[in-house]
């Protein structure tokens, strides 16, 4: 795991192994940490951290999330997106708050929103968001 400081990664919820391989629609309130592949779609009103060895293939709407890995797909978060040194990312981010460190290599749009406290990712439809 790369180094963070964080309150969230102490209390992960769930983790998924650098062997595991998943596809399909996942939803989750709480925390998770992906190591492994993931492809599919990603919505959460928690923490996402996606490691170093991960390679995820998927929009993603969550409350918060950090990428250390790949991600291919749009990110929709509602309070912070960070963007460690060793990230890889490959779609249009939106979000409140953004972190990009030195080395991140980002291809993509980013809308910056005002507030992302209103925004209620279960309840609105995509377009809505935009």
């Amino acid at each position: 795991m790369a180094k963070y400081n964080s309150k969230e990664i102490d209390r992960l919820a769930a983790v998924f192994g650098r062997e595991t391989e998943f596809r399909g629609d996942l939803r989750f309130s709480e925390s998770l940490q992906i190591n492994g592949r993931f492809e599919g779609t990603i919505e959460s009103t928690g923490f996402l951290y996606i490691s170093d060895s991960a390679s995820v293939h998927a929009d993603i709407k969550a409350r918060t999330v950090i990428v250390a890995g790949e991600v291919t797909g749009d990110i929709s978060v509602t309070d912070k997106l960070e963007m460690l040194s060793s990230a890889r990312v490959n779609g249009n981010i939106r979000t409140p708050k953004l972190m990009i460190a030195d080395g991140v290599v980002f291809q993509g749009m980013c809308q910056m929103l005002k507030d992302g406290s209103d925004v209620n990712i279960f309840e609105r439809k995509d377009v809505e968001l935009i």
